[in-house]
């Protein structure tokens, strides 16, 4: 891919027109969400056969992973499905560093532009799920409700599970807390009965959760006798119960949050602390995914596979953005400053002098084990910077060209955490304590206490361990706006290794950390009235804001 050195070029031109501006009037070609109809679906679906709505059920899930799935007449290679919108969230976040540089297709998420409404940034993570909606509810409205027939059940049941996914995936963002929030607005409520769709105001939190509870109920009784047979693209009961298991969380039912995960990750064992002393997170088989995303060869083959995870979020691509122009994402200091050095986690990224313990073993070109963070090729690779992650492998091989990696939507680790919160947050406190030290000790820290003595404090420390654990898989904003805290990335005059433009902290409430909906959706649906308030960060602001984890 990068055979000259003009490739640098290539990238920076296709880079900047939307990474540094992105006000990007391409949004202008995308249909509203909630009611446009992409290439393949089905047609006359009320006449579908039940090998048909198989056909659109795989079609719903393999659009998840769709490269130029949000924008397909204006590709761009932060366009690549359901990813784009993990990057995005958790670069809004704390955790998550990277440079703020005209190569950055994600800096609007960095710098908190992307609460802009005509950026193609939040259409694109607005329009995934919407696009995806539309797909389960077609398949919905061609099957009767009621039908007695198994196979029929069980595709009412994965397209309501999907459907509830979606909504999980945009509530969080939209507004606050449930708690604190359930009246007000969140996003669009669109069902197959829907037939308003230019006068749909929002609805509530409330609304958009009952909707999630009552679709996922009804995914758990029809998934009852399913049996996906190994293919972890498909949604069987167990994964059901683990979005269940979310909604809960993010609802603050904690006891019943806790009996759903434990239900979900029954089967299930985390990554072995061996198995986590190597790039990993790649592969769809592995026997802690409970849900993921295929992707294979043929599926990253538009503009050299640059419109893929690996490409942005990955560090051993042999063609991808992040690699060869070093737009590394990294991992803020102050996380990485409380992990202890026990903890095999720690060495997911490398240090401030380019060590990690997962690189002994590994090959990249000529370079092998702690020469690879220095080592560079032209227009291919350039060095690794202090805190560089190296959590996520490529399924085909250290330096591959091909970015045929799988990206896991749930895994047993995030069902264990919520467990002990959940049992946490329900007054039994020795019992989440128990579970969580048996998961660190056991899986990734063998030196491992847990000092919290009230519940409280518990809770902040199993958000801790969300945060290393779960680092780079699109959790990091949920969990900040279902806990109503703030975004810290620096204390005090210390800048830790952000860039000033996205040195800055916002206060847990702020307004300007609701995303906003996107203007082609309000130009289309009279009934939207949008989020508002708030002004965009500044760099330095807040500097004594503390969150619970990394005072």
């Amino acid at each position: 891919m990068f055979s000259t050195a003009d490739s640098h070029n290539k990238l920076f031109l296709m880079a900047i027109g939307c990474a540094t501006l992105n006000s990007c009037s391409d949004m202008d070609n995308i249909d509203s969400e909630g009611f446009r109809i992409t290439d393949g679906q089905i047609e006359d679906t009320n006449e579908l056969i039940p090998s048909r709505v198989e056909s659109s059920l795989v079609g719903m899930y393999h659009y998840m992973g769709t490269q130029y799935a949000g924008a397909p007449t204006n590709e761009r290679d932060d366009d690549f499905g359901y990813p784009t919108a993990c990057i995005s969230q958790d670069l809004n976040g704390a955790d998550m560093v990277c440079d703020n540089s005209g190569y950055n297709w994600f800096s609007v998420s960095g710098d908190y532009s992307d609460r802009n409404e005509t950026y193609a940034n939040p259409q694109l993570r607005y329009s995934y799920f919407y696009n995806q909606l539309k797909l389960a509810n077609d398949i919905l409205a061609s099957v009767d409700q009621n039908t007695e027939d198994e196979k029929l059940k069980q595709y009412i049941g994965e397209a309501k599970a999907v459907r509830a996914f979606d909504y999980l995936c945009l509530a969080p963002y939209y507004q606050f807390n449930y708690a604190s929030s359930k009246d007000l607005p969140c996003v669009p409520l669109v069902t197959e009965a829907t037939t308003e769709f230019n006068n749909n105001p929002r609805a509530t939190v409330e609304q958009i959760y009952t909707q999630i509870m009552n679709d996922l109920n009804d995914a758990i009784d029809k998934l009852e006798n399913y049996d996906r047979k190994g293919d972890k693209t498909r949604i069987d009961k167990q994964v059901a119960y683990g979005l269940r298991a979310r909604a809960n969380l993010y609802m603050g039912n904690w006891a019943e949050a806790a009996n759903d995960a434990s239900k979900a990750m029954e089967g299930y064992t985390p990554y072995s602390r061996e198995e986590v002393s190597q790039p990993a997170f790649y592969n769809l088989n592995d026997h802690n995914w409970m849900w993921g995303i295929s992707i294979t060869a043929s599926d990253v083959t538009k503009n050299g596979g640059n419109p893929s995870w690996p490409s942005h979020l990955g560090s051993f691509s042999g063609a991808s953005y992040a690699a060869a122009v070093g737009v590394y994402k990294r991992i803020n200091t102050l996380l990485y400053n409380v992990i202890p050095e026990t903890d095999i986690r720690k060495q997911w990224w490398v240090d401030e002098d380019l060590h990690s313990d997962l690189l002994n073993g590994q090959v990249w070109g000529e370079a092998s084990g702690q020469d690879i963070p220095t080592y560079t090729i032209t227009d291919v690779k350039m060095a690794y910077v202090p805190y560089t992650n190296v959590k996520f492998g490529m399924k085909s091989g250290i330096g591959s060209a091909t970015n045929d990696c799988d990206w896991c939507i749930m895994r047993v680790e995030e069902m264990m955490l919520i467990e002990a919160e959940g049992l946490a947050m329900s007054n039994q406190e020795g019992e989440a304590k128990s579970k969580l030290e048996a998961f660190v000790k056991n899986y990734r820290d063998p030196s491992y206490t847990c000092t919290a003595s009230t519940k409280e404090a518990l809770q902040d420390e199993i958000w801790k361990q969300r945060r290393i654990e779960l680092w780079g898989e699109g959790f990091a904003m949920a969990d900040i706006m279902r806990l109503n805290k703030p975004v810290v990335r620096f204390h005090g005059t210390d800048k830790g290794n952000w860039p000033d433009a996205f040195c800055f902290n916002i206060e847990a409430n702020d307004p300007y950390l609701l995303l906003r909906i996107p203007q082609k959706e309000s130009n289309n649906n009279a009934g939207i009235v949008n989020n508002a308030g708030g002004t965009k960060p500044i760099s330095l602001q807040n500097p004594n804001l503390k969150d619970g984890v990394t005072d």
